[in-house]
């Protein structure tokens, strides 16, 4: 049912996230897509405040980021999620950061692993996983 959702979080660029040449500084889209990230986990029903409670966490192994375009004080940003790839203690997410004039400021994947309390790689427990997580299947 939730196979291949796609989620859009919504932003608007703030001072304090820009650089000397008053654009947003490159590391402030990692910000942003976690924000995203966030709101998907949220939008598809993933507890993840009980995932932690229960002693397993996810967390970023990896990210390929690619800046396409310069974001401005004020741009309406809308940063989009979707899962691309879930192994059995690991997934990718791609994202898309546009502007309000749909211009691609930037492109990633971000590859997550779920550890248990001892730090060890770790399936997500059966009553945290939900079909929101899978890619959709190949058609």
């Amino acid at each position: 049912m939730l196979w291949g959702m796609k989620h859009t979080a919504k932003t608007t660029v703030r001072t304090y996230e820009l650089d000397a040449y008053n654009h947003v500084n490159n590391a402030v889209y990692l910000n942003y897509l976690e924000y995203g990230r966030m709101a998907y986990l949220r939008a598809i029903g993933f507890d993840y405040e009980g995932l932690i409670a229960a002693g397993y966490f996810l967390y970023v192994t990896h990210i390929d980021i690619r800046y396409k375009f310069s974001a401005r004080l004020g741009d309406e940003l809308s940063i989009q999620v979707e899962p691309v790839k879930l192994g059995r203690v690991s997934g990718t997410f791609h994202q898309v950061i546009t502007n309000q004039r749909n211009e691609v400021c930037a492109e990633a994947d971000v590859s997550w692993g779920c550890v248990d309390s001892n730090g060890r790689p770790s399936k997500i427990p059966d009553e945290f996983f939900v079909e929101g997580l899978r890619p959709e299947p190949a058609k």
